[in-house]
């Protein structure tokens, strides 16, 4: 992709044009700027709704912490281009649920909300974009002692100072995490900016490179807009590395601390009603707008016998000519390149785990590397490398399969990584001094006691890569659609009825992969932090 960004399409002659036409309009600058606010916005909104429920949930005795562990995975496993949808089903400004109600109620021309303002879409991209913090915040303070608290108290803290004082400070490493991590990923993404800032002419990084791909191609003007993304995301986890490590953040005591609830009196109602009304606006009024869309003839028609129907679930599961394709190719692509990233993650976890040649952290490094390259970034640099000849992949399912295992390769290898230091080397020397070799010993021992986390790891890649949408749209042909890909050209035919009904075909997949992990690995397996 570097290479690309400095050679002219006809020639391949070495030149700076191209970052001269990717930054010479106005437009295009905008849209980096606008993508860095949106970034900030979506970020700042995601801790702020997601802080008081992690501390919440972790230290005090607030009811219904099982059912925001609930909305929070539900927000987690929901696709962000689908919760878009559901928004625009309720806050557009003509049609929306929440506008038309208003009107009737008050009598006002003017809608109460918009979803399509800057404002509108930071916040919807916050909704499914809180899980992040809420995990990063929540697994920091269940490692931390009530000892600290308790003498703030005796000092005469109240718990409100103490949380602030003490508590907070403690996890800011996490916060922090969660809220640079937040802002890669919103302005990286595609799908929700696309959805709601195109028809709200709000242009973003991640839609102008999509601009770029139409015809003609200009991949070589695409690969200089989107270098700089490369170089925003690397700096970003430079300064996140360089603030914590000039000062410390750890609890320190010579015996087991002891974890006790904060009783907060009347209090924890209030904190509930905050859980809750995240949970019901990340959850469940979009998705309830969206089953009511999905069953209707005409979704702005509202609940009612006559519009009832289930011909938008028939079209698509055996008239429509495109999406049982589009719903195979996400199951075999997905499970493909779980296997192929869990496979590559394991040898080379093993191997640095291991020590088993000199440059074994090269290859770890090389296997986190995908961490810091955007999702839409990679798509670039697999189009410009694989697309053309002599491999001429573009719209191929190999291409595909080999982007969603390089883009989701840090996950199969932090799984595996912390899957493997958890086995003892000594059993396998046991096995090899009785005469077994190296790979029998890996068959017969270790893999067996590692399959549990193997398998939460190929379930998690499965789930994400089904989903994807910022990558596979740079890279799918005519054959190779996914559901995302899909769902999204379905979504500018401004068919939201077909919209709905797909997208609850995906969830209900996601959903059952979700509940066989569940089942075979564990409650949380969507959750943990390894």
């Amino acid at each position: 992709m570097v290479v690309i960004s400095f050679e002219t399409q006809e020639t391949g002659e070495f030149t700076i044009a191209n970052y001269l036409t990717a930054y010479g309009r106005q437009r295009y600058l905008d849209a980096l700027r606008n993508s860095l606010l949106l970034g900030l916005y979506s970020a700042a909104i995601s801790t702020v709704l997601a802080v008081p429920m992690a501390w919440a949930v972790s230290r005090t005795d607030m009811p219904g912490k099982t059912f925001t562990w609930v909305m929070v995975l539900a927000a987690f496993i929901m696709p962000p281009y689908l919760g878009a949808i559901g928004w625009i089903l309720l806050a557009g400004p003509n049609a929306g649920w929440i506008n038309q109600v208003w009107r009737w109620a008050s009598g006002a021309e003017a809608p109460l909300v918009n979803v399509y303002t800057f404002t509108g879409l930071a916040f919807v991209i916050a909704l499914h974009s809180f899980p992040l913090v809420f995990i990063f915040v929540k697994s920091a303070l269940d490692l931390i002692s009530s000892e600290m608290e308790d003498a703030a108290n005796i000092l005469g803290g109240g718990t409100w100072v103490t949380m602030r004082k003490v508590t907070l400070p403690l996890v800011w490493p996490s916060i922090l995490g969660g809220f640079i991590l937040i802002f890669l990923e919103t302005i990286a993404l595609f799908g929700t900016p696309a959805i709601i800032g195109i028809p709200a002419r709000i242009n973003v990084v991640t839609t102008q490179l999509w601009q770029f791909f139409e015809d003609p191609v200009r991949v070589e003007v695409a690969a200089a807009y989107a270098i700089p993304l490369l170089l925003i995301t690397v700096a970003l986890i430079a300064v996140q590395k360089l603030m914590l490590n000039r000062k410390g953040f750890v609890s320190q005591t010579g015996k087991g601390g002891e974890r006790r609830q904060v009783k907060l009196g009347p209090w924890r109602w209030v904190l509930f009603a905050w859980c809750l009304m995240v949970g019901m606006l990340s959850v469940v009024k979009p998705l309830g707008v969206l089953l009511q869309a999905s069953f209707s003839r005409a979704w702005g028609r509202g609940l009612s016998w006559d519009n009832l129907t289930f011909r938008n679930y028939h079209l698509l599961l055996f008239d429509h000519d495109m999406a049982p394709q589009a719903v195979w190719n996400t199951m075999w692509f997905s499970a493909a390149s779980a296997s192929l990233a869990i496979l590559l993650a394991l040898l080379v976890a093993y191997i640095v785990v291991r020590r088993l040649m000199r440059f074994a952290d090269a290859l770890g490094f090389l296997a986190m590397a995908p961490f810091v390259i955007p999702g839409i970034v990679m798509a670039i640099g697999f189009y410009a490398a694989y697309a053309g000849p002599p491999l001429s992949l573009y719209g191929s399912a190999l291409l595909i399969i080999l982007a969603f295992t390089a883009r989701f390769l840090p996950i199969a290898y932090a799984n595996s990584q912390a899957a493997i230091r958890a086995v003892h080397p000594e059993m396998e020397e046991a096995a090899r001094i009785l005469g077994s070799g190296r790979l029998r010993a890996i068959r017969s021992i270790t893999a067996p006691l590692l399959k549990t986390s193997l398998l939460g790891g190929w379930l998690i890649v499965f789930i994400v890569a089904s989903r994807e949408l910022s990558a596979a749209i740079f890279l799918v042909g005519p054959r190779t659609r996914t559901m995302s890909v899909l769902l999204y050209d379905l979504s500018e035919q401004g068919n939201f009825e077909v919209v709905s009904a797909f997208g609850g075909i995906l969830l209900v997949i996601t959903l059952v992969i979700v509940g066989i992990g569940m089942k075979l690995v564990g409650r949380d397996f969507m959750l943990r932090r390894e």
